[in-house]
């Protein structure tokens, strides 16, 4: 009972904050960037409201209510017409791709980036590395017309594997970019006690460089799926069968000849943006560490 007591009475005896000191807080804060950031939470948030809501509306409530309202009458038939769209096999067909075009290009553009720190008096290597900087300024849509030729030389049109290859060649410039200038930062006195010991240069590849690039790759992975799961280019010039299309012309089984069944076309969007929200929900503790590990080393 005395300790409650005596706790009670410290509370009441702690001196509040003066009027001047609140009032100078209030004067320091930033309104500008609070409105700013909360107008933009509003521009994003917007949008995405209008998507989900409108997946769940018939296709003639939509045209004849309030496009912001929400459904009166909600319905799932939006998602089960697209899940009857072969989007299963259109799914399938974006996590193959995706992951095939991911991973080499990593393991590439890893073992390349490490060349190019490591020889850093070589002339060639410098040459290599020029030429993927080069590659940073050409646009996929400078050079569709000659990766058409060449798939179609290579007998590889209407596959999976046409849409891989061009992505793993359009993934590596910046991947080497981020790679080499993470491996740069890793101190020499590292890989010299690597090499006192006796290691040879692929045991210091795989020992030393790949745990501490481990970030770099992290972020470069994610950059690169997201790019090659939402592309549209390649997989619109390289495949023609509906049995080879990925998410993105996914959306054209929704268009007819003179109308388009919007709600589908969103609940499309929603079904093909959930992968990867929920991804991200399952290891954003893992995705985080990740990036942070980095500062540490």
């Amino acid at each position: 009972m005395a300790a409650t007591v005596s706790t009670d009475a410290t509370r009441t005896q702690r001196p509040a904050s003066p009027p001047g000191q609140r009032a100078r807080h209030l004067r320091d804060m930033n309104w500008v960037g609070g409105l700013a950031s909360w107008l933009w939470l509003a521009i994003v948030i917007i949008p995405i409201y209008w998507i989900v809501i409108t997946s769940f509306k018939g296709q003639d409530t939509y045209f004849s209510g309030n496009p912001m309202a929400p459904p009166t009458s909600p319905t799932l038939d939006n998602y089960k017409l697209v899940i009857q769209s072969d989007f299963p096999r259109y799914f399938l067909n974006s996590v193959l791709v995706t992951i095939g075009a991911v991973i080499p290009a990593l393991v590439v553009s890893f073992m390349a980036a490490y060349g190019i720190v490591r020889g850093a008096g070589n002339r060639l290597l410098q040459f290599i590395n020029a030429i993927f900087l080069t590659g940073l300024a050409i646009p996929i849509q400078a050079v569709i017309i000659p990766v058409y030729l060449i798939i179609i030389k290579l007998g590889l049109y209407d596959t999976l594997l046409a849409i891989i290859l061009p992505s793993i060649a359009f993934a590596i410039p910046l991947s080497v970019l981020v790679l080499s200038n993470f491996i740069r930062d890793v101190p020499k006195e590292l890989f010299e006690s690597m090499r006192v010991d006796g290691a040879t240069e692929w045991r210091t590849l795989w020992s030393l460089a790949f745990p501490l690039t481990r970030p770099a790759m992290v972020t470069v992975a994610i950059y690169n799926g997201l790019a090659i799961w939402n592309g549209f280019l390649l997989p619109l010039i390289l495949t023609q069968t509906p049995s080879n299309r990925l998410l993105p012309l996914a959306l054209w089984s929704f268009q007819g000849q003179y109308s388009v069944n919007i709600p589908a076309v969103l609940a499309a969007v929603v079904l093909t943006t959930l992968p990867i929200l929920i991804l991200y929900v399952v290891g954003r503790r893992q995705l985080l560490s990740g990036l942070t590990a980095g500062f540490s080393k």
